[in-house]
């Protein structure tokens, strides 16, 4: 009878109160099914161009995952955050744009060991304990997959648009689809999709393939519903940029890389809601 008084609680308490964070106007997800599919790299550069494309705009990027942090090598940050008077850890700043990992947090090296409960109290504290400033837009480089993480963001703050990131392969499309599904599930909005690594060239030939296949990622978005927000070459310069810290968007900003990042940015801000002022 207790077990099934306490079951009866917690189900009259429903999801957990959506909260904003605290100067933080719009949020942006950047998110994929399956890993290894160039969503951290496109993340970055988004929060890049979205920047670069105005300059009023204040642009933050969160690092959600957890155990394969990533922004750090490639924003070029090191270190540990600062502490406010309010015992807020301040973001590392490259490039204008205000970032948060874990990866500020242990050793470039060190892996993360740890069960589920505690990932989730460390994505609250880099939501809630961290002080942005004010920003226009936070950039949150999701975790591939559609687990805790993905729930607990998705649930305790309001997300004003969700990217997804994938190849045209079909394994790949299998899991954007999930993704998609997931983000419609939980009520956020889903901006677009991303065709990533669309077509290679040849450097000396300028024989270009598809890889990767040609349209699936466009096939998937007319299957859903959505629209398609550009899609990216894939390209030595993307990842070497990254690589060393130093992304395309900045590193060679008239590229055709850096272009498409751009061009995808515009897209983002079109479809997002009009930013409370």
């Amino acid at each position: 009878e207790s077990l099934r008084d306490k079951r009866a609680r917690i189900l009259s308490r429903g999801l957990p109160k959506q909260k904003p964070i605290e100067g933080v106007k719009q949020v942006v997800v950047v998110a994929s099914g399956k890993g290894g599919v160039g969503k951290s790299t496109t993340a970055v550069n988004i929060a890049l161009a979205l920047a670069a494309n105005d300059s009023t705009k204040e642009v933050g990027l969160l690092d959600a995952d957890i155990y394969g942090p990533s922004i750090p090598k490639m924003m070029n940050l090191k270190g540990n955050p600062e502490l406010t008077p309010k015992n807020l850890m301040r973001p590392l700043k490259n490039y204008g744009i205000a970032c948060m990992s874990m990866g500020f947090l242990i050793e470039e090296t060190a892996p993360v060991v740890w069960r589920g409960l505690m990932v989730m109290s460390a994505v609250e504290k880099l939501l809630r304990q961290v002080d942005w400033g004010q920003l226009d837009y936070l950039v949150i480089d999701m975790p591939p997959g559609t687990g805790d993480v993905q729930l607990s963001v998705s649930q305790n703050i309001p997300i004003a648009g969700a990217v997804i990131i994938s190849t045209p392969q079909d394994v790949a499309l299998l899991d954007a689809r999930k993704g998609a599904e997931m983000f419609r599930k939980v009520h956020v909005p889903v901006l677009g999709l991303v065709q990533n690594m669309s077509v290679f060239q040849c450097p000396k030939c300028k024989h270009e393939t598809h890889i990767f296949g040609a349209d699936g990622v466009r096939d998937l978005a007319k299957t859903l519903g959505l629209d398609i927000l550009g899609d990216i070459p894939l390209h030595v310069n993307i990842r070497e940029s990254c690589d060393s810290g130093q992304p395309v968007v900045v590193a060679q900003p008239q590229s055709d890389a850096a272009k498409a990042y751009l061009k995808i940015a515009m897209e983002i801000v079109r479809r997002l809601p009009v930013s409370p002022a």
